[in-house]
């Protein structure tokens, strides 16, 4: 058992300290293995289906991560993506996941989650491909991301929009243009509009 058992964590930390249980067994491990592993407190069950390395030291934003994970429709968003384009000093409490309106959302036991419905023209729109710690993620780009803030505004607060869409035009460089072409795919264009105008 000790050598299948040091078999699995090396083939644990080739994959970034994470696996799905699937995955584990696709790779010719039998489930005792990780039963082993996880009693002598050297893998944890993070989600269904779910094991982390505990071991394993992660890189940036493994919460982001690990409900990616979890989530294959859901698009990392708002104040989860404002973060981790560096364009606001808010701490997420969750993950904000945005998923396709009318699709399940799955039930996430770590990290906490928050899940909105985006209509499937907005939803669709913005999403950037991005690799963390050899993993991929789908987040929105910056400026679907402010849009989205205004769209939900009575949700994460106006006045962490307002910050954004500032952050993003002067610190960022993202350009108004860019940002109205998606304010109007989340019809708040007439809430940007004056604001841009008022910075520029």
């Amino acid at each position: 058992m000790q050598t299948k058992s040091q078999n699995l964590i090396d083939y644990l930390q080739k994959n970034r300290g994470t696996a799905r249980f699937s995955r584990i067994l696709q790779a010719g491990f039998h489930p005792d293995s990780i039963v082993f592993l996880e009693k002598s407190g050297q893998v944890e069950k993070i989600g269904r289906g779910l094991y982390r390395l505990i071991a394993y030291i992660s890189g940036p934003h493994p919460d982001l991560v690990t409900a990616s994970l979890q989530t294959p429709r859901g698009v990392i968003c708002l104040i989860s993506a404002l973060a981790y384009h560096e364009a606001t000093n808010e701490i997420p409490a969750w993950v904000d996941i945005a998923i396709p309106r009318g699709t399940h959302a799955n039930i996430i036991e770590y990290p906490p989650v928050k899940y909105y419905r985006f209509a499937p023209s907005s939803w669709k729109a913005g999403i950037e491909e991005h690799e963390i710690d050899g993993q991929g993620i789908r987040v929105y780009s910056l400026a679907k991301t402010i849009a989205d803030c205004f769209k939900f505004r009575n949700r994460i607060g106006a006045n962490v929009a307002r910050d954004a869409l500032k952050a993003a035009v002067n610190e960022k460089n993202v350009r108004p243009g860019e940002i109205m072409r998606y304010a109007k795919i989340c019809r708040v264009d007439s809430i940007i509009k004056p604001i841009l105008e008022a910075m520029i």
